[in-house]
């Protein structure tokens, strides 16, 4: 796996970056970006639905030397550079999976800059998988969302005997994965085994980016924006959860901007009507960007929360 220091939600900072949308994101980071350790080697399984142009939608990241890698024909599968078997390893079969989704607004960032969490929790034996999806211009919203979806779906049928897939998005990455609340999983072939969401800084109601320079390249409509809102659909649908002890963590960090703050307080509001095991948490001393670069620590307060649910521990 890659790892790009210069992708452009990494560096706050730059010309036409989302710091530019003055009164939403937080003030750019009081320090350097975190220069935590490389992805260790993982592996990466292709999702069916793109194995004939050979793009990898999920990289999976283990404690062990497996190495997938997609091709015209499907999975490949490589275990100390010997071929074998195009089948999960019995190390992940019974794992607890933490799926990630990156933010950008939408516009940047990718899975191979996104992966900078994953030694502190596969040191503790979570297997950890990054999701690409098409950022615009390339895919609307509505194709993001499902291929987010499919990604999900794959994840459960490759590895069905997991113990639980956890998903974590955050700022844009939290919006997708808050849509995975109201996914409708029948026409996915499989219902995933989702124990559990960390949703860090999100978006939830989409109307007010159709009103920043942001919304040039998403084109989005008011229609879209509706039909793309966590928080509306949640209102709207009356979606009850299908596993009343799955936890919703909303979580926010104290220097996020006011928007963040509001929209997640709201989003976590709307999720207890509904019925959701939702909490909301808000992180000291952080700002929107701190708050998910930070998990390169195994200290830190967001690493111990997510490992703590993953194990149930009190």
């Amino acid at each position: 796996m890659g790892w790009d220091a210069h992708s452009s939600w990494l560096t706050p900072v730059a010309v036409g970056s989302p710091v530019e949308a003055a009164e939403w994101l937080s003030p750019p980071s009081r320090g350097e970006p975190p220069r935590g350790p490389r992805p260790p080697g993982g592996a990466c399984c292709t999702s069916p639905t793109e194995t004939g142009n050979e793009r990898d939608w999920t990289s999976t990241f283990l404690r062990t030397s497996l190495r997938v890698s997609g091709g015209r024909s499907g999975p490949v599968a490589e275990h100390s550079r010997r071929p074998a078997a195009a089948q999960p390893p019995p190390s992940l079969a019974a794992l607890p999976f933490f799926v990630f989704f990156h933010g950008g607004y939408w516009q940047s960032g990718s899975k191979d800059s996104s992966a900078f969490m994953v030694s502190p929790l596969t040191a503790q034996g979570v297997a950890v998988v990054v999701v690409s999806y098409d950022i615009a211009p390339k895919g609307t919203l509505d194709q993001m969302v499902d291929q987010v979806t499919q990604s999900i779906a794959f994840v459960q049928k490759r590895y069905p005997c997991n113990e639980g897939i956890y998903l974590c998005g955050h700022s844009a990455g939290a919006h997708l994965a808050a849509m995975m609340l109201l996914a409708n999983w029948t026409k996915h072939g499989a219902t995933p085994n989702l124990k559990g969401f960390f949703l860090v800084s999100g978006i939830y109601d989409l109307e007010p980016i159709m009103h920043i320079p942001e919304n040039e390249a998403l084109l989005m409509t008011l229609e879209d924006a509706q039909r793309n809102s966590p928080q509306r659909c949640l209102e709207v649908a009356l979606t009850q959860p299908v596993d009343a002890a799955c936890p919703v963590l909303v979580i926010v960090g104290q220097h996020d901007s006011p928007e963040y703050h509001r929209q997640s307080r709201e989003f976590y509001q709307a999720l207890r009507r509904g019925g959701w095991k939702a909490s909301f948490e808000e992180l000291d001393d952080v700002d929107h960007f701190e708050i998910i670069w930070n998990l390169t620590q195994k200290d830190y307060v967001l690493t111990q929360m997510i490992l703590k649910t993953i194990f149930q521990e009190s």
